[in-house]
């Protein structure tokens, strides 16, 4: 059996730092959407570009309600989520033409969110060949396209699909 080590890991779970404010609180809050990667505003969530994705065009959905959990979280704002989960994956299918998606929320820390305190669902395009040991040995990801590329090309897409 093979092993795949990644200490650098590990420092970053055991020591990192929770923000003193939440970042998906204080970035709608500021109506910067271009500048800070919302692609859709819906009545409840809002769609954001993850700043660090395993991918190009790594969508999250994210309530307003600044809640960790999902039994928390408001029955409709919930029904929104995954209402607007599905529009992204439809969005995703059209302008990446992945092989597959991720659909997924990590409840915690230990479950790997990086955002703890606020729940949010990740949507994000797969390939078959897109898992390489660039991020586990190098430390890198690769990512063909910028993220205001991404951007551009999903806030626009996302009116177009309904």
């Amino acid at each position: 059996m093979d092993h795949l080590w990644s200490p650098w890991r590990y420092q970053y779970v055991t020591t990192a730092e929770a923000a003193t404010d939440c970042i998906f609180c204080t970035l709608p809050a500021v109506h910067r959407d271009a500048e800070n990667f919302i692609v859709y505003r819906a009545r409840l969530n809002f769609v954001i570009l993850n700043r660090f994705p395993y991918t190009s065009g790594h969508l999250m959905v994210v309530p307003y309600e600044h809640k960790p959990t999902l039994d928390q979280v408001s029955p409709p704002a919930l029904t929104e989520m995954i209402l607007l989960g599905r529009r992204a994956e439809t969005l995703l299918r059209a302008c990446y033409r992945p092989d597959g998606l991720n659909v997924g929320i990590n409840i915690g820390r230990a479950a790997g969110a990086g955002v703890a305190g606020h729940i949010h669902m990740h949507v994000l395009p797969r390939w078959v060949a897109d898992a390489n040991f660039m991020t586990t040995a190098g430390e890198t990801r690769v990512l063909p396209e910028d993220l205001p590329v991404t951007f551009e090309k999903l806030s626009h897409g996302w009116n177009e699909i309904a």
